[in-house]
């Protein structure tokens, strides 16, 4: 293994090019696009939309797989997201005021711009409640197509499109909770909060307990599910309550290892394969004084980094990339051309245009070795909605299914043609790099 790969940060390894991570995503679509269109799609839906769960008199938790994925593994994901953002928050590329603002101004841009769009195109009264389907970026998807450019990307560029994306879905998630959605129970809502504020106290003190998130964490992410908020956020919430700092420091640490390897070298040798009594103890020490050395936050990242690029992201591009085109008989053209255009347009000139003029007023400073062209690939790249904005389709169009099946091949049609901008645009920034 070389140096730069055994010095690589979390985030780092989580948005490189990662052969059997990236293959497995995109296999993982094709299947499942293919699947939903083939002789064996009721097989998909049947699969997908199969409830399971837990069901008594006093706790009803039983959902179908797809939203399992959705709402159980994308918090998973979600959270290691939010451990990023917070590190490159504290001590990476986002650790200035400036720095930190351009993300969320990009975000806004990205989301009033396609809304606004989608609502001048779109001519058909009956379709206008789809305004909030452009709106939304498929982190998953975007950081994928990163990936496929490997190292000609500079890490400044990946943490502003992650952090952005955040955000921007974050927005999204309070759009349908304002504007789709039912009612949302804030009793429940205020209790997860609670919960989530108890466990940034203990972080805020230095005190932390893995065992106590896990915990906690699931309550939270019922408490939000239950309350009408999408349980995500509760990921990115919790995400922020472990601390990056560690209990102590490198150079302690080593003395300390040094005196436990000296003891262990003073035992007498074993007459049978197990530890003797005084061993187990030295070997406690060691692993008490290996976990006083890490970040929590920092460890976090490392455990979760292959499960999230390797399992959870492709079982959710299986799940949701399976979009039937079988049944759009009657297509809405108009809504397909809206959704598609304010999908590439829209984020591509929101987040570009407020991005050039926080910078060019001063406002907010762009990441290093990170210029307008590289903005503009990844404000392409924005306009890649697919899940997210499926998902608000469905709530929009609930009752009218053909202007729901426009949506969707609107949304395939957007996410695919900024998808293959946004790649171009920062291939070809690749091969200037040197000067952004």
């Amino acid at each position: 293994m070389s140096t730069t790969k055994q010095n690589s940060s979390p985030f780092q390894k989580f948005v490189s090019i990662e052969s059997l991570g990236g293959i497995l995503l995109f296999m993982a679509t094709v299947l499942a696009f293919v699947w939903a269109n083939s002789p064996l799609a009721d097989s998909y839906d049947a699969l997908w939309n199969y409830k399971i769960g837990i069901k008594s008199a006093d706790l009803n938790l039983v959902k179908p797989v797809r939203l399992w994925v959705n709402d159980g593994l994308m918090a998973i994901f979600f959270f290691l997201i939010g451990l990023e953002i917070k590190r490159e928050l504290k001590i990476g590329e986002l650790n200035t005021p400036k720095k930190a603002a351009l993300p969320l101004i990009a975000a806004v841009g990205g989301m009033l711009m396609p809304a606004g769009l989608f609502l001048i195109l779109n001519q058909n009264p009956e379709a206008m409640r789809g305004w909030g389907i452009p709106i939304a970026t498929d982190i998953a998807f975007s950081l994928a197509v990163l990936k496929l450019l490997g190292n000609r990307i500079p890490i400044g560029l990946k943490v502003f499109l992650t952090a952005f994306a955040i955000v921007d879905d974050l927005g999204a998630i309070l759009v349908i909770a304002l504007f789709y959605s039912t009612g949302i129970q804030w009793g429940l809502l205020a209790i997860g909060l609670a919960i989530i504020l108890f466990l940034a106290g203990l972080s805020y003190a230095n005190l932390y307990s893995k065992f106590l998130l896990l915990i906690l964490g699931l309550v939270a992410w019922f408490l939000f599910l239950k309350a009408g908020i999408h349980p995500t956020i509760a990921g990115v919430l919790l995400a922020l309550t472990v601390p990056i700092r560690q209990k102590t420091d490198l150079q302690t640490f080593t003395g300390n290892v040094d005196e436990i390897v000296s003891v262990l070298q003073t035992c007498p040798p074993n007459s049978k394969p197990i530890l003797s009594h005084r061993q187990i103890e030295i070997i406690d020490d060691l692993e008490d004084w290996t976990q006083k050395v890490q970040s929590p936050l920092q460890h976090l990242e490392h455990k979760l980094h292959n499960w999230v690029a390797w399992v959870i992201m492709p079982v959710f591009a299986l799940a949701n990339a399976g979009v039937n085109l079988s049944g759009a008989s009657s297509l809405d053209v108009p809504l397909i051309a809206a959704i598609a255009l304010s999908l590439f347009l829209g984020k591509t000139v929101g987040i570009t245009s407020v991005t050039w003029l926080s910078h060019k007023t001063g406002f907010t400073e762009l990441p290093s070795g990170v210029g307008m062209k590289s903005v503009i690939g990844v404000a392409s790249l924005a306009g890649i909605g697919f899940t997210m904005s499926i998902f608000i389709a469905g709530l929009a169009f609930s009752g009218a299914p053909e202007l729901a099946d426009s949506a969707k091949i609107g949304i395939l049609a957007g996410s695919v043609i900024s998808g293959l901008t946004g790649y171009v645009v920062l291939r070809m920034r690749g091969r200037d790099a040197k000067h952004p």
